[in-house]
């Protein structure tokens, strides 16, 4: 049932997308800023409580209602895996950013282009030269797909077997929600007083991403270029700040065949920013910290699109035959 969930959840969502700035959307921003504004005082404990609320809360509430539903009917409980898939997993939630980009590099609208990509990732992207501009959209792309796909396909899977239905999509959603949202307001005025509920949402994501990243990078490699990819992840994923972007990021630079990381461009955001003490097989590893290949051009954007859909292919193929193995045994 797993597999039909997922795959009517993506049919769904590309026939029907959901529009930019839905109800859903400004529904989880209301709720994870009422958690915070009802529940932290400023204690670290408080963090703790502010994060569970959060992101454990609309977890459990998904499972507890799966199951009574289950408990009914299986088609009532394939229903709501559709529908909170729908609402959680899907390429459509930020790929209107790339295509607009994409589009405007190819008309030669490099100003659009630079607006778009501020726009999407709330960054300075005025002085980026077009090799910086392509190389800021690949890797966001790449991580976007990941935290919209990948990252939720996995843990909806992983839950979903042990019987709690979307809960793992839910969770997964949530946590990685958290960690942008706290950590955006604490870039504005009226920015959180607990600052461990920052460092506690980035920590937690982490955790929770910690596999989903590695699945992901180790299918870009199955579909990529293996060689490449493998030697990218193991040479160059401590180029960046982050372990999970990195290991990611590493992976598809080696599958693609096209230099990522680098040198921190202007309007680079912090979390994004290139750690220089960190890894790199200096002899294989250019100096400016990026790693090997050709430079991003337009067509890599392309070779983008058909990485992260030969990955999708790849893992519906494997929890098609999963399923397949679970009805005949």
């Amino acid at each position: 049932m797993n597999f039909f969930a997922v795959l009517f959840a993506l049919l769904c969502e590309q026939l029907k997308p959901l529009p930019h700035g839905n109800a859903v959307h400004h529904g989880v921003i209301g709720w994870v800023r009422w958690t915070g504004r009802n529940f932290d005082a400023g204690r670290e404990h408080h963090a703790a409580v502010v994060w569970s609320i959060t992101a454990l809360g609309p977890a459990l509430l998904a499972a507890l209602l799966y199951i009574t539903l289950r408990h009914f009917s299986v088609l009532l409980a394939l229903a709501m895996d559709v529908a909170v898939l729908y609402l959680t997993l899907g390429f459509r939630q930020f790929s209107h950013y790339f295509t607009d980009i994409r589009d405007a590099l190819e008309r030669g609208d490099e100003l659009e282009a630079r607006r778009l990509l501020a726009e999407w990732r709330h960054l300075d992207a005025s002085e980026l030269p077009r090799t910086e501009l392509l190389r800021h959209v690949i890797e966001h792309s790449l991580l976007a797909a990941h935290r919209h796909v990948f990252g939720v396909f996995f843990w909806f899977i992983l839950l979903s077997t042990l019987g709690l239905g979307p809960a793992g999509a839910v969770l997964y959603r949530m946590a990685e929600f958290a960690s942008r949202y706290w950590a955006f307001k604490s870039r504005t005025i009226d920015a959180p007083t607990n600052e461990r509920l920052m460092q506690l949402s980035r920590k937690l994501f982490g955790w929770i991403d910690y596999v989903p990243s590695r699945l992901t990078a180790t299918g870009f490699a199955i579909v990529g270029n293996f060689e490449e990819a493998v030697n990218g992840w193991r040479r160059d994923a401590a180029l960046w700040m982050h372990a999970n972007e990195g290991i990611i990021l590493a992976s598809a630079a080696g599958a693609l065949g096209v230099q990522l990381g680098g040198s921190a461009a202007p309007g680079i955001t912090p979390d994004r920013s290139k750690t220089f003490n960190a890894g790199g097989d200096m002899d294989a590893t250019l100096a400016d910290g990026s790693t090997p290949g050709q430079l991003p051009s337009l067509g890599a954007l392309q070779s983008v699109v058909g990485l992260v859909w030969r990955s999708v292919v790849l893992w519906m193929l494997l929890l098609a035959l999963l399923t397949l193995a679970n009805l005949v045994g």
